[in-house]
């Protein structure tokens, strides 16, 4: 029944009915002809379900060439007939065509002059220079922890990618991509699987409040196989997730329709049941309790370094682990920070919608936070929510960002093209579902060359944004290189907007200008996340 009345029911009925006309045919002849047409539907369709190039076409054989029909007209039509611009969907089509074709090797420019955004009453935009450099090469990286263990971080990276959120073929192709480009690889709160590791990437482990992979039958930290995973060569760094920009405030959540037999090993949870992690941690319950339990984490994985990921919520909750750091002198090697924007999981409407900070608020916080504590050369910062250009990680850059994680532009360079039924395992492409019949269309070694074709293309793109503004290196960006123009239609550089904290002044006892600081900081400390 489900091919009769599935996917696959084009080619099946055009089987059937070029039989019925071969038969009928001895009375009316002309309908051999529409038989013969028939059969070489049949074909196509046959032809199409084999192909490995398109996976819409291949898990939609016939139907799915509908889709490239409307992606071929013109685009005021496309948007009545296929993906439209509205805010319906979170990435606009340009957004996921510059994607898609630095994934695929093509030129991605734009002809007959800039976008209309530029007239928009909010807009911003780079400051080029008089005199611009050639940067000769885009490989930018930047060190983070210390010692024989420290990792050198490329400044563009594939943000946490579960598997289970995601197919099996989808996480090999990610994580191979990552290990032809030499960047990392985040595995999301699932765990690390089999096709992690098969890819060869490098990966950045994080543990959240399910600890999956590295959790009791009881659900609480399992410190020995932590160790035994943690210690692998392939295991770069380690992240604590505290919250995401999803969903900050509730755990991670896979459906049930994902849950199956090989996650609830992985994951060592219950087969068929949704899998949804504790809104908060149980290894600690404070400031000081999470930088022991980093300390503890670092110590396990042999020194590899150890940092955090969240979602800016209440300020003082942030400062409190500053302080705690600069008390206790136990640091964090570096901190993700998640936009509320962000997050490609499921997630309920008003928390993707209203709850969270978004990242250019947050980013700026964090910097300053670290400024003002004179942690931010020994702390280093990653921002992720919502990044799709080069001229996307320019900005964070500027803002105070070490580098940028991103996770649905490389979803979109494996074949993604936002159809937004993750969770229910029906995906069409094959890209976020558990159903072998449907990802067996993902091709790993094509969809990996596209992965590093978009992080090699986008990073070039950085470097040519950097040396058209003088600059050879991510780390020379600052905020007064960016300008915004306000609704209000004055002008303004980041710097002006976000005004930067001076080094170490929440030490010396200077003046602090940025009112979060100056009115929390005496009040947190590292014995609890509320104030005192």
């Amino acid at each position: 029944m489900a091919i009769i009345w599935g996917r696959y029911s084009a080619p099946v009925y055009c089987a059937l009915l070029a039989l019925i006309c071969a038969a009928l045919a001895t009375h009316w002849p002309w309908l051999w002809v529409l038989s013969a047409v028939l059969w070489l539907l049949a074909a196509q369709g046959l032809r199409d379900y084999l192909q490995s190039q398109h996976a819409v076409i291949a898990n939609y054989p016939l139907l799915g060439h509908l889709r490239f029909f409307f992606e071929s007209v013109r685009p005021e039509l496309r948007q009545y007939f296929w993906e439209s611009d509205s805010d319906a969907l979170p990435y606009s089509r340009n957004q996921r065509a510059m994607v898609y074709q630095r994934a695929k090797q093509q030129v991605a420019i734009r002809p007959f002059g800039s976008t209309e955004n530029m007239y928009a009453e909010e807009f911003d935009w780079l400051n080029h220079s008089m005199a611009p450099v050639a940067v000769g090469q885009a490989d930018f990286r930047v060190t983070v922890g210390s010692g024989p263990m420290a990792y050198a971080m490329s400044a563009l990276n594939i943000s946490g990618t579960s598997f289970g959120a995601l197919s099996p073929p989808a996480i090999q192709a990610l994580n191979t991509g990552a290990r032809l480009g030499a960047f990392a690889h985040n595995t999301g709160e699932g765990g690390i699987s089999p096709y992690h590791l098969a890819g060869g990437g490098d990966l950045i482990w994080q543990i959240a409040s399910g600890y999956f992979g590295c959790r009791t039958v009881e659900g609480r930290f399992d410190p020995v196989e932590f160790a035994r995973k943690a210690t692998l060569p392939q295991v770069k760094m380690i992240e604590i997730k505290l919250s995401q920009g999803a969903k900050p405030g509730q755990g991670g959540m896979l459906l049930a329709p994902k849950v199956t037999a090989e996650i609830a090993a992985i994951r060592g949870v219950e087969q068929g049941r949704d899998c949804i992690s504790p809104a908060h941690h149980s290894e600690f319950s404070s400031p000081d309790g999470l930088l022991a339990f980093a300390a503890r984490l670092r110590e396990l994985s042999g020194g590899k370094p150890v940092g955090i990921k969240l979602c800016i919520g209440q300020p003082w909750e942030f400062l409190a682990i500053v302080r705690a750091m600069v008390d206790s002198g136990q640091l964090l090697d570096f901190i993700t920070v998640d936009g509320a924007e962000g997050g490609t999981g499921a997630a309920p409407v008003e928390f993707t919608d209203h709850v969270g900070t978004p990242l250019q608020d947050a980013l700026v916080f964090v910097d300053n936070c670290l400024r003002g504590a004179g942690l931010r050369e020994r702390v280093k910062v990653a921002a992720s929510g919502k990044v799709v250009s080069a001229y996307d990680l320019v900005r964070q850059f500027a803002l105070g960002a070490d580098w940028v994680n991103m996770a649905r532009p490389f979803m979109f360079a494996v074949g993604c093209i936002q159809a937004r039924d993750c969770s229910s395992g029906n995906c069409p492409t094959g890209v976020a579902t558990m159903d072998p019949a449907r990802y067996r269309v993902l091709d790993v070694a094509a969809k990996a060359a596209r992965v590093v074709n978009f992080h090699h293309n986008t990073t070039h793109a950085v470097a040519e944004l950097l040396g058209a503004a003088g600059l050879t290196h991510p780390e020379q960006l600052a905020r007064h290189h960016v300008v915004r123009r306000l609704a209000d239609g004055q002008t303004r550089t980041l710097a002006q907007i976000y005004p930067p904290v001076a080094e170490g002044v929440l030490l010396n006892g200077q003046p602090v200008l940025d009112p979060l600081l100056r009115n929390y900081w005496p009040r947190v400390s590292g014995a609890r996340f509320g104030l005192v």
